[in-house]
């Protein structure tokens, strides 16, 4: 199956940013523009839990923790995804999981790992 490729994880102190980015497969780049993106987080002994995501009309959401601090964004021509994080904390470690979702198929990455160091 298609697999979405994550990128930008890694360690980082109290405060510091992060830019992940979510690259699609080539086989749904002609069925990419529709699709709603998430980023999931995946902590260790937590539940996954959705953190942010955007539609093809650019409608974002995001998860109360988030707010204020991550933005979602798309750019369509390079059918990648970015999450910007900004003063990250050290609940936000774990590992970020990027989903395409249309609907009728559904694609996911194996993640990158997000460590906020105290």
């Amino acid at each position: 199956q298609a697999q979405v490729v994550e990128s930008g994880g890694g360690l980082v102190q109290d405060g510091g940013s992060l830019r992940l980015s979510c690259k699609a497969p080539r086989m749904i780049t002609s069925v990419y523009n529709p699709m709603t993106i998430n980023w999931y987080r995946q902590a260790p002994g937590k539940q996954r839990e959705l953190v942010a995501s955007i539609t093809s009309g650019r409608i974002t959401h995001y998860a109360d923790a988030v707010k204020g601090r991550f933005t979602i964004s798309r750019d369509n021509s390079r059918k990648t995804a970015y999450l910007q994080m900004n003063s990250l904390k050290p609940d936000d470690t774990g590992v970020y999981l990027c989903n395409l979702n249309s609907g009728a198929s559904d694609y996911w990455g194996q993640g990158t790992q997000v460590t906020v160091s105290s």
